[in-house]
C-alpha cells in the first residue's frame, strides 16, 4: 500500500501511542509549527486552520495509513475539518486545500507565494543530487522561467505551426510501426487466447515519438539499450507517483538506502543513454557543420537546448541534459494514460465501439491511417481521455510556501507544504453525477459534438506551473489508443480486470495484460 505500508512506520505507530499522553501534557493543544497562531504567537497573528492534533514523531501519518492512498485520507479528513485544514506529517507542517476556489487562490492569485516544491530526498536522488535540476520538482526561479521558455514552443506546439507538423510526422511514422509490431505480437498470442502484456511495447512507441519529434532520432524496439532506457523511465514514473514514509521521516533513510540507490541507478542509466545516443552525436554533428548553420532555426528541441547552452552563460551541461530528460521522460505519462484508456475500453465495449466509430468516420472507414489532426473530429475519443484522467485523478505535485502568507485568511508560514486535493475535485458527487462510473459523455456538449471541460477539472494543474506538455500528452494518447481500438477488439483477460490505484495515473511497468484480436468486422 503506497505511502505508509512499511514495517518501520507500523512499529513507530506503537511507540508513538505510548508517548501520546506525555506529549499532550507537554504540548497542550498546540498547532503545527508551520502555522502562525500556535502557543506563544503574537496576539495579532491570523487565525490557524483547524486540523488533527499530531502524534509525536509521526505527526498525523497514522491517519493516512487507513486508506489505500493518501489522497483518499485527505478527502476523508476534509469531511471533518473543512475545505482547508492543517496537518503535520512527520515533523513537516502541511496545509490541505480541497475546494476549487482555494486551489485557485494558491495556484493563481497567490501563485508567487507558493512556488516551492517539497524537499524529498527521493526527488534529489532522481536528479543528480539536486531536485532543482528538474523543471517539475524545482523551486520557482528565473533560471526555471528561462528553461520553460525554451521548451514551451516545442512542448506546447500550436496546431497551425511547423512544430505541430513535425509532431504529426513523428506520430504517423511511429503509429504505423506500433501497429506492425502489435500485429506480430497479437498473431503470436492468438493460440493462447490473445492475451498480450504489451504495455512495454506501447511505452517504446511513445518514447520514439518523443525522441523523433524532440531529438530527430528513433530506436528499434529490439534494441536492448533502448528497451532498458524505456523501462527505467517507466519505473521512475511509477516511483514518482508513489509516497513513502521516508518523505516525511527522513531519519528512516537507512531503511531506504537500497531503494534510493536503485532509483539513482535508474536515473544514471537514463542519463548515460541520452548522452551517448542523443546529445553526444548531435553535439558532434553541430560542431562539424560549423558556424554557417547558426542563422537557421533549430531543427528540434535538442538543438535549441544546445544552442542556448552556447549562448547563455547561466545555463550549464546539467541544465541541458536534465531538461531534455524531463521532457523525453514525458512519454511515460502518455503510455500509462493510453494503457488505462485501453483498459477502460476493455471493461466497457461501449467505449471501444464509440471510439472506433469516430475513427472510422474520420478516416473514411480506414481508407487512410488515423492522424493527430483527426482529433478535432473525434470529440468522444477526446472526452474518453479526459474521463481516464478524471478517474485516475493523478495528484498535483505539492507546492511549498516561499514566504509567510495566508490561504482563505488562515496564516501559513514559509516552508509549509501545501497539498492541492484535486482528487476531491475529480471524485466528489458534489461535482459529478455517479463519479464512480466511467462516462466520457460527461465531457461532451448536449449534442455530442464538442468537448466541454468544467473549470474545476484541472488534471494538468493551473497557473504558472501548469504542465506545458499537456498538448503532447493528449495528442499522442489520442493517436495511439485510437489507432489500436480501431484495429483490434480489446478485452479483459479471464477474470483479471484492469485496475489502478486511486489518485495515480501510473501503472507498474509490468501491469495487467489485455486480449487483442483483429476486428471481427474490420473497416480499418
Amino acid at each position: 500500500m503506497a505511502f505508509l505500508v512499511t514495517a518501520a512506520l507500523l512499529a513507530l505507530a506503537a511507540v508513538a501511542a505510548g508517548l501520546l499522553a506525555l506529549a499532550a501534557r507537554v504540548r497542550g493543544r498546540s498547532r503545527p509549527s508551520g502555522l502562525v497562531g500556535g502557543a506563544g504567537a503574537p496576539a495579532k497573528a491570523k487565525a490557524v486552520a483547524p486540523g488533527p492534533r499530531p502524534w509525536p514523531l509521526l505527526g498525523s501519518l497514522h491517519l493516512l495509513g487507513k486508506h489505500d492512498v493518501p489522497f483518499q485520507a485527505l478527502s476523508a479528513l476534509s469531511r471533518v475539518y473543512g475545505d482547508i485544514y492543517a496537518i503535520t506529517l512527520g515533523s513537516t507542517p502541511c496545509v490541505v486545500v480541497n475546494s476549487f476556489d482555494l486551489i485557485r487562490e494558491v495556484l493563481i492569485s497567490k501563485g508567487a507565494h507558493f512556488g516551492g516544491r517539497p524537499d524529498f530526498m527521493r526527488f534529489h536522488a532522481l536528479f543528480g543530487g539536486d531536485r532543482n535540476n528538474s523543471l517539475a520538482l524545482c523551486d520557482w526561479s528565473e533560471l526555471q522561467k528561462t528553461r520553460r521558455s525554451i521548451a514551451r514552443m516545442y512542448c506546447s506546439p500550436r496546431t497551425a505551426s511547423a512544430h505541430f507538423d513535425a509532431l504529426a510526422v513523428a506520430c504517423d511514422a511511429e503509429a504505423a510501426r506500433l501497429l506492425r509490431a502489435f500485429d506480430a505480437r497479437v498473431a503470436a498470442a492468438a493460440p493462447c487466447g490473445g492475451a498480450v502484456r504489451a504495455k512495454p511495447l506501447l511505452q517504446m512507441a511513445c518514447a520514439n515519438i518523443f525522441t523523433g519529434y524532440m531529438c530527430s532520432t528513433s530506436f528499434d524496439y529490439d534494441d536492448p539499450a533502448f528497451q532498458h532506457m524505456v523501462n527505467n523511465f517507466d519505473e521512475i514514473f511509477w516511483e514518482i507517483n508513489q509516497g513513502y514514509a521516508v518523505d516525511f521521516l527522513p531519519w528512516l533513510r537507512p531503511a531506504y538506502s537500497s531503494h534510493l540507490r536503485k532509483i539513482q541507478r535508474w536515473a544514471s542509466e537514463i542519463r548515460t543513454f541520452i548522452m551517448a545516443h542523443i546529445i553526444g552525436p548531435r553535439r558532434a554533428a553541430m560542431a562539424g557543420e560549423g558556424a554557417g548553420e547558426g542563422d537557421a532555426p533549430p531543427r528540434d528541441f535538442t538543438e535549441a537546448l544546445l544552442r542556448h547552452l552556447d549562448a547563455d552563460p547561466d545555463l550549464n551541461w546539467e541544465h541541458v541534459i536534465f531538461e531534455l530528460e524531463d521532457f523525453v521522460g514525458g512519454h511515460s505519462a502518455v503510455g500509462n494514460l493510453a494503457w488505462l484508456l485501453l483498459g477502460a475500453a476493455a471493461r466497457d465495449p461501449r467505449v471501444m465501439e464509440r471510439v472506433r466509430a469516430e475513427a472510422d468516420a474520420a478516416t473514411g472507414g480506414g481508407a487512410r491511417p488515423l492522424g493527430i489532426f483527426d482529433r478535432a473530429r473525434m470529440p468522444y475519443t477526446d472526452a474518453a481521455i479526459l474521463e481516464t484522467l478524471r478517474v485516475a485523478s493523478s495528484p498535483i505535485v505539492p507546492h511549498v510556501s516561499t514566504q509567510d502568507t495566508d490561504i482563505a485568511g488562515y496564516a501559513v508560514e514559509k516552508g509549509t507544504v501545501v497539498f492541492l486535493n484535486n482528487y476531491e475535485l475529480n471524485t466528489s458527487p458534489q461535482h459529478w453525477h455517479e463519479p464512480e462510473r466511467f462516462q466520457p459523455e460527461r465531457f461532451l456538449s448536449a449534442d455530442g459534438t464538442r468537448v466541454v471541460k468544467p473549470d474545476f477539472f484541472i488534471p494538468f494543474s493551473t497557473g504558472k506551473r501548469t504542465c506545458i506538455g499537456q498538448r503532447l500528452v493528449q495528442s499522442i494518447t489520442f493517436l495511439l489508443a485510437g489507432a489500436l481500438l480501431q484495429r483490434y477488439d480489446v478485452a479483459v483477460v479471464e477474470e483479471e480486470l484492469p485496475h489502478s490505484l486511486p489518485a495515480c495515473v501510473a501503472l507498474p511497468p509490468h501491469t495487467y495484460p489485455l486480449a487483442f484480436r483483429p476486428r471481427a468486422s474490420s473497416a480499418a
